[in-house]
């Protein structure tokens, strides 16, 4: 997903425009149940399942096309 004319950045984190799509799915064992499909079925986990330091339960998959996928509870 992309737009012309943004450039893109090694650190995926500092790019502009869209940096990624965030899903909630309403509890800690759902975010838990859909990293470990998302990672089983090839999505590279980033990070988490964690608390982040602002408190929220989440987790970060890649998935084959470089896109980042937020998933909360």
């Amino acid at each position: 997903m992309t737009r012309p004319g943004l450039s893109v950045r090694e650190d995926k984190s500092m790019n502009e425009g869209f940096i990624h799509l965030a899903f909630s799915v309403g509890s800690k064992e759902k975010v838990d149940e859909l990293t470990e499909r998302l990672v089983k079925d090839g999505f590279r986990c980033l990070s988490g399942p964690r608390t982040t330091g602002d408190g929220y339960y989440e987790s970060v998959v890649e998935d084959c096309e470089g896109n980042l996928i937020e998933i909360t509870e």
